[in-house]
């Protein structure tokens, strides 16, 4: 703030112009598709592990399935700040659950159940898109619901969040541009008896062929599940195989003669 010399000789201090809050409007550092799907015994999510900067490949190591505590997953698109800023406030709101327990033998029954975050989930969002200032994610929350009692029930749960808010529940979800490549291929093939191994294959081929065909996924990849035991599991990031000699990635367009560029 710097003071200036007016005539007449008193001195003002000339005062900083007011920007006001700024929001963001375009999300710059973000994660592509998350694939979920139920199977019989738990739900299994997964996801790359790219997160670029704009249109720069920029960071292949980049956790987008997040455990929130013994019975709830997740796993976010869009912009990554925006998802550990979440990741956070679920988690502190995991830990005061455990703190407000009556006892050490309540602190399990006491956790929120995946529904229950889902739900609140929905919420945070709709209050945030109302200021004018949403966080830019789609969530997919991944679970088992509750039963009265308080203990995990076997009906599994699967549901997603967009960023306005909007949440329903399904046995196969998809966000980013999974949903228009790889959710019609999953509902083709699920079916509720599903195996894992067969879900884990189902969604590692939608995984590959979004590889093939988004210019922001990567073949690093992340598996992860919660189980009717109350496991949640997160795989080590791994690389899928691929193939490119398929006939249309190695003839050139329309047989002109060029260098077989889209």
């Amino acid at each position: 703030m710097s003071l200036s010399l007016q005539a007449g000789g008193s001195a003002t201090r000339a005062l900083p112009s007011a920007a006001g809050t700024t929001h963001t409007t375009s999300p710059i550092t973000t994660g592509t598709s998350v694939l979920a799907v139920k199977y019989r015994s738990g739900v299994l999510l997964a996801a790359d592990t790219l997160v670029s900067y704009g249109s720069m490949a920029k960071f292949k190591n980049a956790r987008r399935l997040l455990p929130i505590n013994s019975r709830t997953l997740i796993g976010g698109s869009g912009e990554y700040s925006d998802l550990q800023s979440v990741s956070d406030l679920l988690k502190r709101n995991a830990l005061e659950d455990k703190c407000t327990a009556d006892s050490l033998y309540e602190e399990e029954n006491n956790e929120e159940c995946a529904k229950e975050v889902w739900s609140y989930l929905r919420a945070v969002m709709y209050n945030r898109r109302s200021k004018m200032n949403p966080l830019w994610n789609d969530i997919v929350v991944a679970g088992f619901k509750q039963n009265d009692d308080g203990t995990t029930s076997d009906e599994p749960f699967l549901g997603v969040v967009d960023k306005i808010g909007t949440a329903y529940e399904d046995d196969v979800l998809a966000t980013g541009f999974g949903g228009y490549i790889a959710l019609p291929l999953m509902r083709e093939k699920y079916r509720p008896d599903m195996e894992e191994g067969e879900a884990r294959a189902l969604l590692e081929d939608c995984l590959r062929i979004l590889f093939y065909r988004d210019c922001r996924a990567l073949n690093r990849v992340q598996i992860a599940k919660v189980t009717r035991e109350g496991k949640v599991l997160v795989s080590e990031p791994y690389e899928l195989d691929t193939f490119w000699d398929f006939k249309g990635f190695v003839d050139t367009k329309a047989g002109l003669g060029t260098d077989g560029g889209w």
